[in-house]
């Protein structure tokens, strides 16, 4: 019996209390999703053969988009990956001309991770990465450290907004070997997009670019090149949220925002974005409304039709496009069964319920809000989670007793109650054209296993 430490089991429950996606600790609760975590391992491989790959995760809202775009994350952190996760939002896009683009990127790159910062902040750790991989190969090779870096980096100046993206990995060579604190500082600054004005950038690091919202993309394909020289396999984005996208009631902003995701679809389906792995993730609707979602960009729609061959009880992992299903009652079974064994430190002489119990519980809810309780099971884990602190904080208490008292709620969609008045990415309101659709689903309690 392998024991689960108190850290490690405080961080899933008390996520799973509040309500939403533990950020650690996933594999302590998976359940189901085999085919799906397959098809994604199967893009990780190829992304870390120098491929790449791209999908959009479509679930309805409570399906469990966010845990499995973090499973996945974790899956690919394994594999000596780069990650990077954000979610998209009014102040947060993949194209805009006030800044929020630029936004997206500097989230990006704060929350970017290795297996040995899995939760964030790993920008300097790769720039000193790929430093110390040019001395030992200058060290073996009895060649100056600054004619390799160079050498090395004249592969990124062939890109688009290359050569100062070099210029700046160098200045950052040059701050370490002078012993300059400032200068690395400035370096990793313009690396997160954290420059806001040209001059600025020009004071410190002698370049005449930053990372604007007109270059994010670029400035990703080059961060997945440069992270494969420092040692990594490749570059994973996690784009959750892509509801808000849909949500924009400015046609020409949504256009534009679409237009991207069709850039970057193209790279990735012709194999040009090199080490670089997208995830998407966002409701039918997002993906289907032929008036608001992508199915209203012909060129998105012809790229992301489905398997029109699959008959039913079949389904196809291959396309860009995967479908998520909700939970089944056996799924939540085994789901509540896991909690309650994390909630006992993985020590099954402390389980504080009965499979009787957990059974019983489950008619309970079923009679309190129906099928509800397993497809969208955020406030039915709540439930289940505080039934096991009144019984722990309780000794003598029996679950038979309270489990008639337990109140159990259906998990609503806050975003419906959405004012139908939207900004544009210039401050422009303008009715929308349809009432808000049910938005994505953060905080999803639904797991998996491989």
């Amino acid at each position: 019996m392998t024991l689960i430490r108190p850290k490690d089991r405080d961080a899933v429950i008390q996520s799973l209390r509040a309500g939403v996606v533990p950020r650690a600790g996933q594999h302590l609760i998976q359940v189901g999703r085999v085919r799906e975590i397959e098809a994604l391992f199967r893009d990780i491989e190829r992304i870390a053969d120098g491929g790449s790959g791209i999908r959009f995760v479509i679930g309805e809202y409570g399906s469990g988009k966010t845990f499995f775009l973090n499973l996945v994350r974790a899956i690919a952190l394994e594999k000596r990956l780069v990650t990077a996760h954000a979610d998209l939002g009014p102040d947060r896009r993949l194209h805009a001309t006030g800044g929020q683009a630029r936004s997206l990127y500097a989230e990006l790159m704060r929350n970017i991770s290795t297996r040995s910062k899995p939760d964030g902040g790993a920008m300097q750790s790769i720039v000193e990465r790929f430093v110390g991989e040019a001395l030992k190969h200058a060290k073996s090779t009895g060649m100056e450290p600054e004619i390799i870096i160079h050498e090395r980096l004249k592969h990124l100046s062939e890109m688009v907004g290359g050569y100062d993206f070099a210029q700046v990995i160098a200045a950052y060579w040059k701050g370490h070997d002078m012993g300059n604190e400032q200068l690395k500082s400035d370096a990793i600054r313009w690396l997160r997009g954290e420059f806001s004005t040209k001059t600025d950038a020009r004071s410190a690091l002698g370049v005449r670019t930053i990372i604007d919202d007109a270059s994010v993309y670029d400035h990703i394909k080059l961060v997945a090149r440069f992270v494969r020289l420092a040692g990594f396999q490749g570059l994973l984005l996690c784009l959750d949220e892509l509801v808000n996208l849909y949500k924009l009631s400015n046609v020409q902003a949504r256009n534009a925002n679409y237009e991207q995701i069709l850039r970057i679809l193209n790279d990735s389906l012709q194999g040009i974005a090199l080490g670089l792995g997208v995830i998407m993730g966002g409701t039918p609707d997002f993906l289907m409304d032929t008036r608001r979602g992508l199915y209203s960009y012909s060129a998105l729609q012809s790229r992301l039709a489905e398997n029109t061959f699959a008959v039913k009880g079949l389904v196809d992992f291959s396309g860009p496009v995967l479908r998520l299903g909700n939970l089944t009652p056996e799924d939540f079974y085994i789901l509540i069964g896991k909690i309650r064994h994390v909630f006992a430190y993985g020590d099954g002489s402390k389980y504080l319920t009965s499979d009787n119990g957990l059974k019983a519980f489950m008619e309970h809810c079923s009679r309190k809000i129906g099928d509800a309780y397993f497809r969208t099971p955020r406030n039915t884990i709540t439930s289940f989670i505080n039934l096991l602190s009144v019984l722990e904080q309780n000794p003598g208490t029996r679950w038979e007793d309270i489990l008639g008292s337990i109140e159990v709620k259906p998990d609503t969609n806050p975003d419906l109650d959405v004012p139908s008045q939207e900004m544009d990415g210039d401050g422009r309101g303008e009715a929308a054209l349809t009432p808000p659709k049910p938005a994505d689903d953060e905080d999803n309690l639904a797991s998996f296993k491989l």
